[in-house]
């Protein structure tokens, strides 16, 4: 019974002190961070792309697979904004299950919370110094998102946690984009309050501390489908929810209305496969309607080096561990396409 307190971890600023990144790493990233910034202001029109591994298992192939966008951004630069998903920390439906390689960083052993938060840094420092790319990752637990937020570029707040207080509040204490996706019970009210609380001030307790957050005027709006009571998924991604989430913006009393498109979960009922039609079937929306195309900034999409998923068990090199997720070849051209349908 209760809890086992196995051991303290090392606070953020330890960690980052430990790990640090370089001078010009950090102006990059203000660099990157601003390209992002204006996509949300409506200052630029490129279109974001936050692609990659529903969850980052292992930094050997999730590297090579950043490797792989590296290319195709050169391709598509005058366009598109690829932000990989480097997601290092996964909720869990039930709570069983790999949680991302914050608890494992090794799938196949036992959970190690300080190995995982170390190797997240490495993999997530990687990932910029090596092909230029400042990543995205979920944010599972407020408390954790310090560890890394000198290093991403845009941040998600996942379906189970959009209702929650201390997710709504840490985001509004951010200086990147976050994502509050809708509820798995698709109730749009929620979101759209989540969005609202991420993007006022706000006075909180946070790892020990009382801090005071100035809001976050790029919190946005994330449609990833949703779930009936009967368990069926349900899409969210169409003309009339795109045109009614327009509405609700129009409204209300928010800065920099914007939404990305989750193309797979609900909105594509888990096959992975339907993820380059739902991408074509919103940029068509967008073709025909501007309150359309101005609040969709970009798509979210689950993709990998192979196609479809496997057990944690298995061994499969570039095979997601839990969602699974359109292979590389079809990724390539899914990209390719979109810039050009842009």
């Amino acid at each position: 019974m209760g809890m086992n307190f196995k051991r303290k971890l090392p606070i953020p600023k330890l960690i980052k002190e430990q790990f640090p990144l370089s001078e010009s790493i950090i102006a990059y990233k203000e660099k990157r961070d601003e390209e992002i910034r204006k996509v949300f202001t409506g200052e630029s029109n490129k279109f974001l792309l936050i692609i990659g591994p529903c969850s980052a298992d292992r930094e050997d192939s999730v590297m090579d697979y950043i490797y792989r966008l590296k290319d195709v951004q050169e391709k598509v630069k005058d366009k598109i904004i690829i932000i990989p998903r480097i997601y290092t920390n996964k909720p869990r439906t039930t709570g069983l299950g790999y949680k991302g390689m914050i608890h494992q960083p090794d799938p196949t052993k036992g959970e190690d919370m300080l190995e995982g938060l170390i190797a997240i840094r490495k993999l997530h420092t990687r990932a910029i110094a090596e092909t230029g790319f400042t990543c995205a990752d979920e944010m599972l637990y407020p408390e954790n998102y310090r560890y890394l937020s000198d290093l991403l570029s845009y941040s998600a707040v996942g379906a189970r946690s959009v209702e929650d207080q201390q997710h709504r509040i840490t985001t509004s204490g951010m200086d990147v984009p976050a994502g509050m996706k809708n509820p798995t019970s698709g109730d749009l009210s929620v979101m759209m309050n989540s969005i609202t609380a991420a993007q006022n001030s706000h006075t909180f307790l946070y790892r020990g501390w009382e801090v005071e957050s100035t809001g976050n005027p790029l919190a946005h709006a994330v449609l990833r489908g949703y779930v009936d009571k009967d368990g069926r998924s349900h899409p969210n991604y169409h003309y009339e929810d795109l045109k009614l989430l327009a509405s609700l913006y129009a409204e209300g009393d928010y800065e920099n209305p914007a939404v990305v498109i989750d193309t797979n979960h609900s909105n594509s009922g888990k096959q992975y496969l339907e993820q380059p039609r739902i991408c074509k079937e919103v940029l068509h929306s967008m073709r025909h309607s501007d309150d359309i195309s101005k609040i969709v900034k970009g798509f979210m999409i689950e993709s990998y080096i192979e196609d479809g998923a496997q057990k944690p068990t298995e061994s499969v090199y570039g095979k997601s561990i839990t969602d699974p997720c359109l292979g590389w070849e079809k990724s390539e051209k899914l990209i390719l396409d979109i810039a050009d349908l842009l």
